[in-house]
C-alpha cells in the first residue's frame, strides 16, 4: 500500500504578507477607536500569527482578548458545525470592537460570531480577515479588511493548519500530496 506524503508549495511569502498587515495596521489606526481602548479580538487558534502582527501594526490603545472556536475538526472543509470552545474575558458592551480572523470561505463561522457579539452590545463590530476565499462562499459576511483574496485551495502555515500541523510556518503555503 502506497502512502502519501504531504508537500508546501508557497503560496503568498512572508514578505509579502508583513507588508499587507502592515498597511491594514495604518488603515486601521486612522479610523481610530473612540474614546476606549480598541477591543481586539484573536479567533483562536488560526489567527494568532496575523493577530500578534497585526496589533503590533496598530497604533492607537488596544485591549486584546482571545475567542476560540472551531468548524474544521482536522479535515480540509469545514464542517459547518461551529462551536465555541473559549469565551472571552472582557464585556465589550459600548465598546469598539474588531475580530481577527485568519480565512474566512464559508462565512459560517464568522456569522456565528457576529451573532454571539452582537448580542452583547458593542458599539461597533468590525471584522478583519486575513484570507478570502470567496469561491466557498454560503453566508454573505461583512468584511472590513480583507488582506488577501485567494483561489480555492486549502492554505496552511502562517497559523493556518492540517490537522494542528504547519501553524508554524512563516508564510502562507498549499498543501499537496504526493507518493511517499
Amino acid at each position: 500500500m502506497e502512502t502519501q506524503a504531504e508537500f508546501v508549495d508557497t503560496y503568498l511569502d512572508a514578505a509579502t504578507v508583513a507588508n499587507r498587515i502592515a498597511e491594514i495596521g495604518a488603515q486601521i489606526t486612522a479610523l481610530g477607536c473612540g474614546n476606549q481602548p480598541l477591543v481586539v479580538v484573536c479567533v483562536l487558534k488560526g489567527s494568532v500569527m496575523f493577530f500578534a502582527d497585526l496589533a503590533r501594526q496598530l497604533n492607537l490603545p488596544t485591549n486584546l482578548v482571545f475567542l476560540g472556536v472551531s468548524s474544521y475538526s482536522g479535515s480540509t472543509e469545514s464542517s459547518g458545525a461551529v462551536r465555541l470552545t473559549h469565551d472571552l474575558t472582557l464585556d465589550i458592551r459600548d465598546r469598539d470592537v474588531l475580530i481577527v480572523e485568519d480565512i474566512v470561505d464559508t462565512g459560517l463561522t464568522m456569522s456565528y460570531l457576529l451573532d454571539i457579539l452582537r448580542a452583547r452590545g458593542p458599539n461597533s463590530l468590525r471584522v478583519c480577515t486575513l484570507l478570502h476565499k470567496p469561491a466557498r462562499k454560503r453566508v454573505d459576511v461583512p468584511l472590513d479588511y480583507v488582506g488577501f483574496t485567494i483561489d480555492d485551495v486549502f492554505v496552511v502555515g502562517y497559523g493556518l493548519d492540517f490537522d494542528e500541523r504547519y501553524r508554524n510556518l512563516p508564510f502562507i503555503g498549499t498543501l499537496r500530496f504526493g507518493p511517499n
